[in-house]
């Protein structure tokens, strides 16, 4: 959702983006529109999974998420030292039998220019095809599949990812609305089901990844940020077993009102069903307070879509991130289990909520 992830990376950038309009109706193409779309304030590639360890008897999670973001105030300026765009990146690994998050953070500026192109650089994003590199991090693509290295503190991921499934396209052919208004939208793509082989690293000791292991990946584009009234949000992305895809999120207020809500639901055989505002309901059932933030974080759900009412569960309570340092946000991003409404365990992905440590401030 382009609302959450803009909002992470919007504390450092403040007045510098440029005011919104309403997005028009497009068609997505492809590669193309995988890679970078500099003229737009923010952009996202979002990558969550689900990893089976060899010789494990508990998995582990991963995030792997890479930030563009447009300086609206150096686009003028002749120099090419001139950082005309922000790359961030946030990393985190959660390993559910230690109870414990691993995460890191990367920040650097970008001329906007062609990889190779200006020595300044220490950052790039593809415009013709996913591939974002902040100095030894990288999302790329090779071939068919997308390479994410990672070589952080405490862990480090080199992980392929294959695609199983066609593309889904959120919202309305892609154009998914965010907020009350016109202007709160993105182009908005997800891939579901993705395979996923290679190895993660903990404290120096590699664990290579068995079958079964999945990932989920969203990319996103808008220019609009968060809407005035809105202090943070919920979401979901879960790879249900069966092969289905569910997607649901919700905006709120100060008061805790919901602003606005959506997702959607593709089954198996390929049938997607697009959520309208009203269609969703996020309803807390336990909550775990942070002992660095003293935030108090609902890890406990049951969701109500069209599709079904979900239960859905942290593995950890404690996967809240504080990328202050980067992005300036407070947040808490982790694996999580789902249940359907009979009880049976359908599926695992990964939940989000913002808002809750401190309102975003825009």
């Amino acid at each position: 959702m382009i609302t959450r992830r803009a909002a992470l990376a919007a504390p450092l950038l403040g007045s510098l983006l440029p005011n919104a309009w309403a997005l028009p109706a497009k068609r997505l193409t492809f590669p193309r529109d995988a890679g970078s779309h500099n003229n737009f304030a923010t952009e996202w590639w979002y990558l969550t999974g689900y990893a089976n360890v060899a010789g494990q008897a508990a998995a582990l999670g991963f995030q792997v998420t890479f930030f563009r973001s447009r300086v609206a105030a150096t686009q003028d300026m002749p120099s090419r030292m001139a950082a005309k765009q922000l790359l961030f990146a946030h990393a985190a690994v959660t390993d559910v039998a230690g109870k414990k998050l691993w995460h890191d953070q990367r920040i650097a500026r970008w001329s906007g220019e062609p990889a190779g192109s200006n020595p300044a650089d220490t950052a790039f994003a593809s415009q013709e095809d996913t591939g974002v590199q902040l100095r030894d991090w990288s999302l790329l693509r090779q071939g068919a599949d997308l390479h994410a290295k990672i070589p952080a503190g405490d862990f480090a991921l080199n992980l392929q990812f294959q695609a199983t499934q066609a593309l889904l396209l959120q919202g309305k052919d892609g154009l998914s609305r965010k907020g009350p208004e016109e202007k709160q939208a993105s182009y908005y793509y997800s891939v579901p089901q993705l395979k996923v082989s290679g190895s993660i690293a903990l404290k120096g000791k590699n664990l290579p990844l068995e079958a079964g292991s999945t990932a989920w990946l969203d990319h996103e584009w808008s220019q609009e940020v968060l809407h005035p009234q809105a202090v943070g949000w919920d979401w979901i992305g879960i790879n249900l077993f069966d092969g289905s895809a569910l997607t649901a999120f919700q905006l709120r207020d100060r008061q805790g009102g919901v602003l606005w809500d959506g997702g959607s639901f593709r089954s198996a055989t390929g049938t997607r069903y697009a959520f309208s505002r009203g269609e969703v309901l996020f309803r807390p059932v336990r909550s775990w307070r942070s002992p660095l933030s003293q935030a108090s974080y609902p890890v406990e759900w049951v969701v109500r879509t069209p599709a079904d009412y979900y239960t859905v569960k942290a593995v950890v309570d404690n996967q809240e991130l504080d990328s202050r340092s980067s992005t300036g946000a407070i947040y808490w991003e982790g694996l999580s289990e789902v249940w359907d409404s009979n009880g049976t365990l359908v599926g695992r992905g990964y939940l989000e909520m913002t808002g809750y440590a401190a309102a975003l401030k825009l």
